[in-house]
Formats: C-alpha cells, sequence, structure tokens
C-alpha cells in the first residue's frame, strides 16, 4: 500500500493554504467558486468510493434507497501540482531499512498532499520527471481522481536522470491558472534544470514548496562496512571513504546544502530538509509549517 489510513489519518488536520496573491486571484486562502466540499449548497450526485460520509444525505437515502453526497460551492480556484524526482538517484535506501528509500518517502508525502488537496476540494495532478522525459496526471478533483493519482505514484520507479532544461522549461504549460505545487526531489545537482524550472514557475506568480530528501547516511557520511558509495546516476564508479575522504565530502555537501537553501530564500520557494528515516507524516507536518512561516 502507499500511504496507510494511520498516515492519512495523521493529516486530518491539515491544510493547504496558498501563501501568496497568486494570479487572477484575491486575498485569502482561495478565491472563486467551484464544487466541492463547502457550504452552500450546490446539488446532490451519486456517491463514490472515497467521499466521505459526512456528506452523504441520509435523509435522501431513506426516501431514494441510494446513497447521494451533497456537491456545494466553495472558495476554490487553486490547483495543487505534485512534483516528483524519479531519478535514479531517488533510489538510495536507508540503512536502516532498505524498504524505505528515498522514493518511496516522497511517493508517501506527496499521497498525503493529495489526500489534503482531495479533502478540500481542491483540483490536483501530477507531474514526474525521471529517465529524461516529463509525465503528467492532469489536474482533476474527487475520489476518482485520487485513485488515478496513487495508481500512478505507485507505478513510478526511479531510472536514469532528470530531464534537461528545454525539455522541463518546454512542460510548464501545465500551470497556467494559479498553482499550488509541491515539488520532492534530492536535489542533488546545482543549479540544475529541476530548480531551474521551480524558480520559473515561482516567478509565474506560483506558490512553490520544495521538499529536499536525504538518507541519514548521507548526512553523517556514513556508509557503513567498507564504507563505498556508489551514484546511482554516475555510472559503476564506486566512491571509497576514508576519513579525509569523508572531511572533504561532508565540506561539500555543507556548501551544497547551503547554496540550495540560499536559492529557495532568494527566490520565496518555501522549503524544507528532511532525512527519509523520519516519519512521513511529521516530515509533511513540519513541510507545511515552514510554508506558513515563510
Amino acid at each position: 500500500m502507499l500511504v496507510s489510513p494511520a498516515q492519512l489519518a495523521q493529516t486530518s488536520d491539515l491544510d493547504l493554504v496558498i501563501r501568496h496573491v497568486l494570479a487572477g486571484l484575491g486575498h485569502g486562502i482561495h478565491a472563486g467558486r467551484e464544487r466541492g466540499a463547502g457550504v452552500e449548497f450546490s446539488e446532490y450526485r451519486a456517491y463514490a468510493p472515497g467521499d466521505e460520509w459526512r456528506r452523504v444525505d441520509w435523509k435522501l437515502l431513506a426516501r431514494a434507497d441510494r446513497y447521494y453526497v451533497r456537491e456545494a460551492e466553495r472558495d476554490s480556484h487553486v490547483a495543487v501540482w505534485l512534483w516528483l524526482d524519479a531519478s535514479a538517484s531517488m533510489a538510495e535506501a536507508s540503512h536502516h531499512s532498505k524498504q524505505v528509500d528515498k522514493l518511496w518517502f516522497a511517493r508517501t508525502v506527496l499521497a498525503c498532499v493529495a489526500a489534503i488537496a482531495q479533502r478540500q476540494g481542491d483540483a490536483f495532478g501530477l507531474v514526474v520527471c525521471g529517465a529524461g522525459r516529463v509525465q503528467f496526471v492532469p489536474a482533476a478533483r474527487g475520489p476518482r481522481q485520487m485513485q488515478r493519482v496513487l495508481a500512478a505514484l505507485s507505478r513510478v520507479r526511479p531510472e536514469g536522470a532528470l530531464p534537461d532544461e528545454a525539455t522541463l522549461r518546454a512542460s510548464l504549460h501545465f500551470a497556467r491558472a494559479p498553482s499550488m505545487i509541491f515539488a520532492v526531489s534530492d536535489f542533488l545537482e546545482q543549479p540544475s534544470a529541476l530548480t531551474q524550472a521551480l524558480v520559473r514557475l515561482r516567478h509565474m506568480r506560483h506558490d512553490v514548496r520544495a521538499l529536499s530528501l536525504f538518507t541519514q547516511a548521507e548526512i553523517e557520511a556514513d556508509f557503513g562496512a567498507g564504507q563505498a558509495y556508489r551514484d546511482p546516476e554516475g555510472g559503476a564508479q564506486i566512491h571509497r571513504f576514508d576519513d579525509s575522504v569523508r572531511a572533504a565530502y561532508q565540506q561539500a555537501r555543507t556548501a551544497h546544502v547551503e547554496s540550495v537553501r540560499a536559492l529557495w530564500r532568494q527566490h520565496d520557494v518555501a522549503a524544507h530538509a528532511a532525512a527519509i528515516e523520519q516519519a512521513p507524516a511529521t516530515v509533511l507536518r513540519d513541510w507545511l509549517k515552514r510554508a506558513g512561516r515563510a
């Protein structure tokens, strides 16, 4: 299972709130008129798996002997986009648990974001970057969209390198409407086509959030017995760590992390960094809180 009911339960009190006055919108959380789980009644529709039971009209059930859900107008005109780095480096696994790698962690966090967007009644879609190409699940609303996004996330495998700058630039048309963009990557390259694409989206007045993932071994330069490391995107070359190499690695890594952090600060991107050994729900909560403080 991509995301467990327990993990989803830990997101039930979280909301996706825009940080900026996006193009075409007024102030506030959401502006516009869209159907969803709002307060002003619009119409009924047939119940679909994944709908909240509190929205079922029980009186209508008694009369019609069928389940119907109350649709309402709500203040929402913002699309939520989940951006997943599926390049080969995302296959890096935790030394504590080989079942947990960067891609698994990223998919779990983004699945939780999708669940929050669905609960809010927002449209949400998926962008997957790997093997030199960009793939999309177009933005839509509702429980069926949730199933489409979860199915697409579950099919993703870490492969190849990220798309080049021209490919990513040509793909940015997906965010024509005002959007919140949640991007998860290890951001190992700096500068990279991915960071440039996200900065460009921010300059287009979208609300961009970035989550950088690391393993505890990468943070501590402790790669276990033999102290050997192979970059998944760097071919068969093996890097071996003695004390002198470890010191140089940690110095280079610190400089790299700070350069990425400075880039996000410069362009007002709400960013957070986490180790995949942490609980995904805790990381998501901290990420959203950081966005609120930015």
